[in-house]
């Protein structure tokens, strides 16, 4: 007899929410987490008694709770999670600059980034909204091959600059391919991004984690921690149980991997596919005291900026590209009251990052300290070229690189948005055996919850 009905491997987002999705129904079910606390790539950590996030800079497809079909309240009413639990805040606006010389403002009202287009780009609008008008052609769940959302934006839209700017936010937020996205990703970003928007949870990912694993409880379900898998146990198509790192041995009727396609392929023993350029970043978090939030633009949420022609959304051939990057004010939310919780004002600057440069970098710890010292400075001088000067007098900072996601989340190549091959449908050939999250190739925490819950429904109900 087997141990659980359902194991399901990683506790991020899309194993939390395919976990709490099953439990409603059979609380026979066992989520496995390598790290010390649930989150995955959305996770914290705790340094000088202050809590920082890992990953979240927004919550994508924000939505009224009205609109009973936006995929966040779908998502919602899968989890029976009421939406009042959330708390959801609104961004204010962000923006996407571009040479210093051209600026996209968007909010959660998609007819601010028409007209911004309308007096930036007058002569590519008409094209901008025939792509608008064509875009729900677009069936983004059906699997297909591989489209290029780029070829898509040229064919309606004439200005090069303009297709950059509008794939300079979807790429960052969600692409793992350089240089484009596959038209079905692009399809659920874009209305993800600029057609719903961007909000953010009242609190921190610690507190939107612990209401997730509450519930889950709650239901029945079981996490355990510290507990990474070595081996899928398989024959003959079909998965039998896991073996962990310490020997033990867990039975189960069926398992959904989180993990990643190639990182799943390991567990079973496959043959790998050949390595892939993968997109990985650094980001530093640069956090100030109170008394500094004066000296910090409170009326924008994020700035997407871009200094090279044409816009290079690639791994760099150094060990990080500063001619792009994404400024995130993670306090700058609408009604969001963070900053009088005591903290001060919050900078995270986040740039595309080559993997194996840290990788060869981090065989020499001082020597990757003082590269990320040195990373860390010249990073805070691109921001001030975007900002103006900023204060030199940080309470605390900190800053993460493709190597440390991968130490913590066992990503190959530390890449945050997986394999540029997504498994849409998330059937790998095996019986009892599927892929969720990141490798499905639905982002974002809405996306990544979304896939979790669709792999439930679509494989592991039908058989109860």
């Amino acid at each position: 007899m087997a141990d659980y009905r359902l194991v399901i491997i990683g506790g991020g987002l899309s194993g939390l929410a395919a976990a709490i999705r099953y439990a409603r129904y059979f609380p026979d079910v066992l989520v496995l987490e390598q790290h010390i606390r649930a989150g995955g790539l959305n996770s914290y950590y705790y340094r000088q008694g202050r809590l920082f996030e890992t990953g979240l800079h927004a919550i994508t497809n924000f939505a009224p709770p009205e609109d009973k079909n936006a995929p966040l309240n779908r998502l919602l009413r899968q989890l029976k999670i009421k939406r009042e639990q959330l708390a959801l805040h609104p961004q204010i606006r962000s923006e996407i600059r571009f040479f210093d010389r051209y600026t996209l403002s968007f909010s959660n009202d998609f007819a601010e980034l028409t007209e911004c287009i309308r007096k930036e780009f007058p002569q590519a609008l008409p094209g901008f909204l025939r792509f608008y008008q064509n875009l729900p052609e677009i069936d983004p769940f059906t699997p297909s091959p591989f489209r290029s959302a780029r070829q898509f934006l040229q064919s309606h839209i004439d200005d090069p600059v303009l297709v950059d700017m509008l794939l300079c936010p979807l790429l960052f937020y969600g692409s793992s391919m350089e240089n484009d996205m596959d038209l079905s990703q692009f399809a659920i970003m874009f209305r993800a991004i600029f057609l719903e928007g961007l909000c953010r949870p009242m609190g921190t990912i610690k507190d939107l984690l612990d209401m997730l694993l509450a519930h889950y409880l709650s239901l029945g379900g079981a996490i355990r921690y510290q507990a990474k898998v070595a081996k899928i146990i398989h024959g003959n198509q079909q998965a039998n149980g896991l073996l962990l790192e310490n020997g033990e041995t867990i039975n189960c009727d069926a398992i959904i991997s989180t993990v990643g396609y190639r990182e799943t392929l390991s567990l079973l023993g496959h043959q790998l596919p050949e390595d892939e350029k993968r997109i990985g970043f650094v980001e530093t978090i640069f956090q100030f005291p109170v008394e500094n939030a004066v000296d910090f633009p409170h009326d924008i949420t994020n700035i997407f900026y871009n200094n090279s022609s044409p816009f290079k959304y690639a791994a760099p051939k150094n060990i990080v590209d500063m001619n792009s990057g994404v400024l995130c004010f993670p306090m700058n939310f609408a009604g969001n009251r963070l900053a009088e919780t005591g903290n001060g004002p919050q900078l995270r600057i986040t740039h595309l990052a080559n993997y194996q440069l840290w990788a060869d970098m981090a065989k020499d710890q001082e020597a990757y300290q003082r590269e990320k010292f040195r990373i860390s400075h010249q990073s805070f001088i691109e921001a001030e070229k975007i900002l103006g000067q900023l204060p030199k007098n940080p309470a605390y900072e900190d800053m993460f690189t493709p190597v440390t996601i991968a130490r913590f989340t066992s990503k190959h190549a530390g890449a945050v948005y997986g394999s540029a091959k997504k498994i849409k449908d998330g059937n790998i050939g095996f019986k009892n055996l599927y892929l969720a999250g990141t490798d499905q190739g639905l982002l974002g925490i809405v996306g990544s919850m979304i896939s979790g819950v669709s792999i439930i429904n679509r494989y592991i109900l039908p058989k109860l």
